[in-house]
């Protein structure tokens, strides 16, 4: 996941701190006093320079990423106001290691290099600590956005339902290795994702947050986004109900929500009734992920919708009408 790479953002003290021991560094190379105080102020100008460069390019190129992680740094942060921070990190940039060569450059003719070096160390400074705001911004973005989950640009099948219906037992049944388990920033709940791999196939399973739980008209508009966000990355939506009841919720509530989740999305929604064992519902496909009854059915017809979505998935990266310039250069 592009966010996995993120390397921490550090302060402005911490990288004035880091970029003016670097330089010392380089200071302690020349013998000539004068000498000396010029490579110190090249050198930290050069430093800063360096290491903002780096917080900016441990960020992706939010157009080039998967829409759902796009969307989420969307909700949760804003895109434009993070490119807006990363903008400023960059003017920084570029800034300090200009003033630190002019500085440089200055600290050549100049009769006390001292005055010019202690003149560098305050421009260079006080430019950095411009950005702190921005600097514990971004971090906070990039620790928040590490914590996403998982999910892949791979035929994905979102199951959907109230708690305890079965979900998170059929996704690992169906998996083919341990699934894995994350929260959004914004909830407690944990989101399941499964993969199951059959020689070069790679199929998804991902089970929706807890802000399913409730009606829709008491979420707030970040778990709404969230669960658009979410629903939007599905090829195939399965839908689980629970005719016994046991979970908590009667099949008049859990009806609804299905009506809610078919409004959501314009992807084939298959419908299964668990918990068979216990009682079975007339007119749905029935299965157990107690028993196992029924699961390989229902895998097999979720998985009987990812030609069309290949054939589809095709048929948007290569639109009929691409010109030739339109095309990135390679």
């Amino acid at each position: 996941m592009e966010f996995e790479r993120m390397p921490t953002v550090p302060t402005a003290d911490e990288i004035l701190d880091r970029s003016f021991r670097r330089a010392a560094k380089k200071r302690k190379e020349k013998t000539n006093k004068d000498r000396a105080n010029e490579e110190f102020v090249r050198a930290v100008g050069a430093a800063i320079h360096d290491r903002l460069v780096y917080i900016i390019r441990g960020f992706p190129e939010f157009e080039k990423i998967p829409p759902f992680y796009r969307e989420m740094a969307d909700i949760l942060y804003g895109v434009d106001k993070i490119k807006q921070s990363l903008g400023a990190v960059g003017w920084a940039a570029k800034h300090t290691k200009m003033v630190g060569h002019e500085i440089a450059v200055q600290t050549r003719k100049a009769a006390d290099t001292m005055v010019y070096r202690k003149r560098a160390v305050a421009r260079l400074a006080s430019m950095v600590h411009q950005i702190d705001d921005d600097l514990h911004f971004l971090n906070e973005v990039r620790n928040t956005l590490r914590k996403l989950p998982h999910v892949e640009d791979a035929f994905t099948v979102v199951i959907a339902g109230y708690p305890n219906v079965g979900k998170s037992s059929f996704i690992r049944l169906v998996s083919t290795a341990t699934p894995e388990i994350a929260s959004y920033p914004f909830t407690t709940k944990g989101v399941i994702v499964g993969l199951r791999q059959t020689g070069r196939e790679r199929v998804q399973f991902v089970d929706t947050p807890g802000i399913l739980d409730r009606p829709s008209e008491e979420r707030n508009p970040i778990e709404r986004q969230a669960l658009s966000a979410m629903m939007n990355v599905a090829s195939v939506i399965l839908y689980v109900l629970d005719p016994s009841e046991h979970c908590g919720y009667p099949m008049e509530m859990q009806l609804r929500l299905l009506d809610e989740v078919k409004g959501m999305v314009s992807v084939p929604v298959i419908v299964v009734a668990n918990k068979s064992d216990l009682t079975v519902a007339e007119g749905y496909r029935s299965m157990s992920t107690e028993t196992k009854d029924g699961v390989d059915e229902v895998l097999a017809e979720l998985l009987s919708h990812k030609k069309d979505w290949e054939s589809s998935r095709k048929a948007d990266e290569s639109p009929a009408d691409e010109k030739p310039e339109d095309r990135p250069a390679i």
